[in-house]
């Protein structure tokens, strides 16, 4: 015989009463789905994952705490949505009603549903309609002011007629123009004789001592540039090759122009230096020697600093050996260094010498100057570089027969024929070198200048 018990725990009840009596209940049978609900949104509950933002799990679950969903839904009230909200308000009562455009003028009349509270007002769109102010100018004035040989009275209306019709589009002005009735004429022809009324009529009908804004328009402007854009339009694709590859050549000549500029500029401050530190030399020479090392060093003139090698001061608080103001400072490169030490190696003196204030001072000038001199063979043999290839140029263009031929004049030291060019034609030369830059120079060369370096430092070392 099944009891109480068995018969809830068939329908899934539960309770504190019916636990106890045993025995089923009417609220029981009726109230069940209430149980199950609040039962299953006691026992629903879900913990946030570890390392996730509060504000991204809160992104997860809505206010009433149900779990995600599997797919992506859209249960919010958003613009797709809306609902009409209907009030317990009187509606306002609509009226299919006529209504005349202001902007039409041949009196058409239309209908349409408006609210008839706004029965009899103007049609709300007309505020829409703007019109271009087109002069207008009377008989009188036409014979006293505006007349033209080229253009007639009837030419002049037909035209200002089509203006006011279509709103100053003359593409339109020109398509719908008479050209049976009167002569030929192009888009900038009918602007040249509108603009020129235009202008006319402001002048004669301004009171005196205003500013006058007077539209001007410059027909002949405007035929070269549509001239020009038919030219550019009708272009081969062999023109438009070549334009770019001009384009191409004239930026690679302005390239090189401007490292050209900034090689004569590092040249120049080049033999400044030199100049500069001959120039102290000599006057150290003169003056009587006495031993003021640090007056020395404060009179010293001032040397820029590209010349040569610039040694750190050690004026810093504290004991300083004196062996590190013979230290290369790292703005020399390693190319320069290994030049230096092979050049000190020729002249046969010691890379680490003994540093006293005399050997110190003396050894770094020492390299400075040889630095210096590395910098102007290295300049020089460029600078020879780039005239050997203006020579090779300037000869091929001689042949071509379009320059003349080179008179030379005397020969260089070193062996070497100069260049002299007649007055008439140095122009011609001025351009040519002005134009053709010099090639990248290749490894070879580097390895040439290298070996001339140290026979140079050969000759200059005594016997």
């Amino acid at each position: 015989m099944a009891t109480g018990a068995d018969v809830r725990d068939i329908l899934e009840l539960g309770g504190v009463e019916s636990e106890n009596t045993g025995t089923i209940n009417k609220k029981d049978i009726i109230n069940s789905d209430k149980k199950k609900s609040k039962k299953s949104s006691e026992t629903l509950t879900f913990k946030r994952p570890e390392g996730m933002h509060r504000e991204v799990y809160a992104l997860l679950y809505s206010d009433k705490k149900d779990a995600p969903p599997l797919l992506p839904s859209d249960t919010t009230q958003g613009y797709r949505t809306v609902k009409a909200k209907l009030g317990s308000k009187k509606v306002r009562p609509w009226k299919w009603m006529p209504f005349t455009n202001p902007a039409r003028k041949d009196g058409a009349m239309f209908y349409h549903w408006r609210r008839a509270a706004e029965e009899g007002k103007d049609y709300p769109f007309a505020r829409f309609n703007k019109t271009v102010q087109v002069p207008v100018y009377s008989e009188q004035e036409y014979q006293m002011y505006l007349h033209d040989d080229a253009w007639t009275k009837a030419e002049t209306d037909h035209l200002f007629d089509l203006a006011r019709r279509f709103d100053l589009r003359f593409v339109v002005i020109h398509d719908r123009y008479d050209h049976q009735q009167f002569k030929k004429r192009s888009v900038e022809d009918l602007k040249e004789r509108y603009y020129h009324i235009c202008a006319k009529l402001a002048n004669i009908r301004a009171a005196p001592g205003t500013d006058l804004k007077i539209p001007v328009f410059d027909a002949g402007h405007e035929r070269r540039r549509k001239e020009q854009l038919e030219r550019l339009y009708n272009r081969t694709p062999e023109q438009v090759a070549e334009e770019e590859y001009l384009i191409q050549e004239l930026r690679k000549i302005e390239t090189r122009k401007k490292e050209r500029e900034k090689r004569t500029q590092d040249l120049q401050k080049l033999i400044t230096a030199a100049d500069t530190t001959t120039e102290q030399r000599r006057a150290e020479r003169k003056a009587p020697k006495k031993k003021l090392p640090q007056k020395k060093e404060t009179e010293k003139p001032a040397v820029p600093e590209t010349a040569g090698i610039k040694f750190p001061d050690f004026k810093s608080a504290g004991v300083t050996l004196r062996s590190q103001r013979m230290k290369l400072p790292s703005s020399v490169g390693q190319k320069k260094i290994k030049a230096l030490e092979q050049m000190l190696m020729e002249l046969g003196v010691d890379l680490n010498p003994m540093p006293t204030e005399e050997i110190v001072q003396m050894f770094n000038e020492l390299r400075s100057d040889l630095v210096l001199l590395y910098e102007l063979k290295q300049a020089f043999a460029n600078c020879e570089y780039e005239l050997q290839m203006l020579r090779h140029r300037y000869e091929a263009l001689a042949k071509a027969g379009s320059i003349g031929p080179l008179s030379v004049e005397g020969a260089h030291p070193d062996g070497q024929a100069g260049l002299s060019i007649e007055e008439s034609k140095g122009d011609a030369k001025d351009q040519i070198i002005d134009v053709v830059g010099a090639p990248l120079t290749p490894n070879s060369r580097k390895r040439k200048e290298l070996a001339s370096s140290s026979s140079s430092v050969k000759k200059v070392k005594k016997p």
